[in-house]
C-alpha cells in the first residue's frame, strides 16, 4: 500500500458518512484532508437537476473570484494589428493570427484559455475539434469573443473561472487553494454559487442542486449542504 493511499483512507476517516457538511464546514475539512505535499486545489462539483441535451437548460458562465484562484492563468489571443498588440500588452501569453490558428490546429493546447476578437472566428471556428473538447473554444457568452481584448485577458488573469454543464448535469469549478485561508475559499465559494444559481433555466423543474462535493486534488469528496451557503 502507498503512502498516498494510506494519507487518503487517513484523510477519509475525518468524514462522516451520512452528514451533509456546511461551507464552513466543508472549507475546513478541506483544509484538513489535503493528502499532496504540493498546494493542492480545492474543486466543487454539482449535480443539477437540467437535462443538458436541451438546448433551453445548458448552464453555462463566468465569474470573478474576489480571491481569484491561486493560479495565473495561460491565455492566447486571436487578433490582429492594434488589437493584438492590445493583448500582449495586457499580459496575453501568446498572440497570433493565421500562424496561432495553425499551431493550435497542429496540436497546441498548453494554455488554459483562449480569447478571438469577432473577425477571427470564421477561422478560429474551425478549430473546434482540438479547442471545443478541452471547454477552450472562444464563445461570445463566456466573453472571450470579444473586441475588448485587454478586458478579457486582464479578468481571466485576475482569477475568473467559466463553468459548464457536462452531459451527466455534473458542473465543476475551482474555488482557489489550501493555502488560501478559509474565509477565502468561502467567500470565493459563495461567490460562485450565486452566478450558478442565478443562471437556473426557467425551464428547470424540482430541485436545481441535486448534489454537492467539495474536494481537494487527490483528496476525498466532502457532501455539502448549499441551501446553508
Amino acid at each position: 500500500m502507498t503512502k498516498r493511499s494510506k494519507a487518503y483512507r487517513a484523510a477519509a476517516e475525518k468524514i462522516q458518512s451520512g452528514i451533509l457538511y456546511t461551507p464552513t464546514e466543508a472549507v475546513r475539512l478541506a483544509k484538513a484532508t489535503s493528502v499532496t505535499k504540493f498546494d493542492s486545489t480545492v474543486d466543487v462539483v454539482l449535480r443539477l437537476g437540467v437535462d443538458p441535451r436541451k438546448a433551453d437548460q445548458m448552464v453555462r458562465g463566468t465569474v470573478s473570484l474576489p480571491h481569484g484562484t491561486g493560479k495565473t492563468a495561460r491565455v492566447v489571443v486571436f487578433a490582429q494589428g492594434e488589437r493584438a498588440e492590445q493583448a500582449l500588452a495586457a499580459g496575453a501569453d501568446e498572440v497570433g493570427s493565421d500562424d496561432l490558428i495553425a499551431k493550435v490546429a497542429g496540436g497546441y493546447t498548453d494554455f488554459d484559455a483562449a480569447v478571438a476578437t469577432p473577425d477571427l472566428m470564421g477561422k478560429v471556428g474551425r478549430l473546434g475539434r482540438v479547442l471545443g473538447p478541452r471547454g477552450l473554444m472562444p464563445n461570445p457568452r463566456t466573453g472571450t469573443v470579444t473586441m475588448d481584448v485587454t478586458k478579457a485577458v486582464t479578468d481571466i488573469k485576475g482569477g475568473r473561472i467559466e463553468f459548464r454543464v457536462d452531459r451527466a448535469a455534473n458542473l465543476n469549478f475551482v474555488i482557489g487553494k489550501v493555502s488560501f485561508t478559509e474565509d477565502q475559499l468561502e467567500e470565493n465559494l459563495r461567490v460562485a454559487l450565486d452566478e450558478v444559481l442565478r443562471l437556473k433555466p426557467s425551464s428547470s423543474k424540482g430541485r436545481y442542486i441535486l448534489k454537492a462535493t467539495m474536494a481537494t486534488t487527490m483528496g476525498p469528496g466532502i457532501p455539502m449542504d448549499v441551501t446553508k451557503a
